[in-house]
């Protein structure tokens, strides 16, 4: 890769991250700070910050966490997958049929190492700024808050080439000091120590967000901890080696995984962060524009993407909700949803009755052009935790939806890993983090929640478990089961899921059995209400022609009613599923292309590859 392709862009690119912060609503005077030099601008508190949000403004935007980051790169898994056929493009991630020429590939690779370059300036900078050595009490709290956020964002870029890319050429230093402009592939082990080691520095810099009022879309300690938590356990967990071309994890794994347990205790003994008591809530709090905007009042969003309309909107904010979420036809909510579809088992992954975060997670209904709420096949279940109707936006593709990037929930499943891996077993700390995180998914039917276990391996289980079902359509899942080197058994395990599920012989196997070919519902207004009521309200027939009962019910009864009654419409649900298709079609096949030991890495673009000769492609590409 040439030097180009990860070199500074102008400072004055750099002012214009402002623009993705709540507070900063137009573009600052980028004429002054274009006509600066470094020295200059980094000898200013207001112009530093600019440049800090610059490194900010790289998670949003259509390359970053806006759409590509979030929602192409981070499918399958066995929560979700993109909708429709191999293209060349997004959906050939979800088919895992990437390739170096891919048209969704080079770009975020680029935007990411520009993310890095601009965090490298300020490393560089600001602690030989007067301001940082030599300034007031004030400046000087300033300057090393704003250097603890470069070096977390830092990691956070590093963090996602190294889960995408493996061994990377990524400088640490700014472009302009590289002697070197044929960068060779990195050591993962060495950059992930690096960070690892930034992340310590970050602490003692950083304030906790109670200190500070930040908002969410600010770095506090809180988040400086996680992310080095975070970074620990894909540290100590698997990865796809260049030199074996094995899924392999070293032997000192444990060692991060000590990091991990004691970053998150931390966090849960500051008690400065909770989980939001309403799920459904907490996925609102993102919904920014919103004239029902919900606040996160339990600060369980810790940090969050910011998102701004004012300015480029393919720079500053994000599709969600359009590209995604809830598929709509509607004049009054606005048309778009459905680019991410769920796998069908992921429905019944949920306790039929207890479980609050399923009818959040999975939309299984949508608004046509008469504002009509109507069910989804199958196969065409939307992620709901991005939806249109919750902002006031009905025409635009941009409506300042937040991307999560750290929540509480998070810091308590990472906490109750590490422990059960550093002593063999759940402590009873441990067990309480499961706990909370399940007390909050089974409010009103604590009785329904699974028992606790107490082995290492049933713990363990039961942790993959609940991120499978706590973080659905957030972009975890996928690198998780990577890092637990699960991916391929979960993909067979869904397959031969599905193909129990699958219309074959007329009735369902194993725990499908009971499952309906059909549902039979009726056309109703959409209310844009609180999602229990929302769901409550669908008119569904049932075991008695013309009645109506529970969601649990419906779609876990088979019916006896073969077609369909006056006023009601036959949804297809478990017939839809045809292994011919979901399955064994090249073009549009569940993970059709997924093979173990190679895709649980990216190629390198072929931009990145034809520029830098020392650049080596990632196992079986381009063979």
């Amino acid at each position: 890769m040439k030097l180009n392709i990860i070199k500074i862009l102008p400072l004055s690119m750099i002012a214009l991250g402002a623009l993705v912060l709540p507070s900063c609503k137009k573009y600052l005077d980028t004429d002054l700070l274009s006509s600066m030099s470094t020295d200059a601008v980094f000898s200013s508190v207001t112009n530093t910050q600019s440049a800090i949000n610059g490194v900010y403004n790289q998670l949003t935007g259509d390359q970053a966490y806006g759409i590509r980051l979030s929602l192409y790169f981070a499918q399958s898994a066995d929560d979700f997958k993109t909708s429709g056929s191999k293209d060349g493009g997004r959906r050939d991630f979800s088919m895992f049929c990437v390739n170096p020429a891919n048209t969704e590939l080079a770009n975020p690779f680029n935007n990411l190492f520009a993310g890095i370059e601009r965090a490298n300036i300020c490393i560089k900078y600001i602690p030989k700024s007067d301001l940082y050595t030599k300034g007031n009490a004030t400046q000087q709290t300033s300057m090393k808050k704003m250097y603890g956020e470069a070096l977390t964002l830092r990691s956070m870029f590093i963090l996602e080439v190294l889960r995408n890319w493996g061994d990377a050429p990524v400088s640490l230093i700014p472009s302009s000091d590289v002697t070197n402009l044929y960068i060779p592939n990195i050591s993962r082990d060495s950059l992930y120590d690096h960070v690892l080691n930034d992340l310590k520095t970050a602490e003692d810099l950083v304030p906790w967000r109670s200190e500070t009022g930040d908002p969410a879309t600010k770095i506090s300690k809180a988040v400086v901890k996680a992310m080095r938590a975070r970074i620990a356990l894909y540290r100590g967990g698997f990865s796809l080696r260049g030199d074996s071309k094995q899924m392999e994890r070293r032997s000192d794994y444990k060692t991060y995984y000590q990091i991990a347990m004691d970053e998150c205790k931390d966090i849960i003994q500051k008690n400065e962060n909770g989980l939001n008591a309403s799920y459904e809530n907490l996925f609102k709090s993102l919904h920014t524009s919103s004239n029902s905007y919900v606040a996160d009042n339990a600060n369980e969003m810790m940090w969050v993407v910011g998102a701004s309309t004012a300015g480029g909107l393919a720079n500053t904010d994000t599709k969600l909700g359009y590209y995604n979420g809830i598929k709509s036809a509607s004049t009054t909510y606005g048309t778009g949803g459905g680019g991410i579809t769920a796998i069908p088992t992921y429905f019944y992954e949920f306790d039929s009755i207890g479980d609050a975060r399923r009818d959040v997670t999975l939309a299984y209904i949508q608004i046509d052009n008469k504002d009509q709420k109507t069910l989804q096949a199958a196969d065409a279940m939307a992620d709901g935790k991005f939806r249109r109707n919750w902002t006031n936006n009905s025409t635009a593709q941009y409506m300042e939806i937040q991307w999560p990037l750290v929540r509480f929930a998070d810091v308590l499943l990472m906490y109750a890993e590490a422990d059960n891996e550093i002593n063999g077993a759940p402590s009873s700390a441990a067990q309480n983090a499961l706990k909370r995180v399940r007390d909050r998914a089974y409010a009103g039917y604590l009785d329904r929640e699974p028992a606790m276990p107490t082995s290492h391996d049933g713990f363990f289980n039961a942790l993959v478990q609940e991120r499978l079902l706590e973080f659905g359509g957030e972009g975890i899942r996928k690198y998780d089961l990577i890092r637990w080197n699960l991916i391929g058994t979960k993909i067979n395990e869904t397959r031969a899921k599905l193909t129990q599920f699958a219309d074959t012989t007329g009735t369902g196997a194993g725990r499908y059995s009971n499952v309906p070919m059909v549902i039979y519902a009726k056309t109703n207004a959409f209310l844009n209400a609180a999602i229990p009521q929302e769901m409550s309200s669908l008119i569904l027939a049932t075991d008695a022609v013309g009645g109506t009962g529970p969601v649990a019910k419906v779609y876990f009864t088979p019916s006896p009613v073969t077609t369909a009654p006056t006023g009601y419409t036959a949804y297809n649900w478990r017939k839809q599923i045809k292994v011919a298709t979901y399955l064994n079609d090249a073009n549009q096949g569940y993970a059709y292309y997924f093979k173990s030991n190679f895709s649980e890495l990216l190629p390198f673009p072929n931009t990145a590859i034809n520029t830098n000769f020392n650049l080596v492609q990632n196992p079986y590409y381009g063979q």
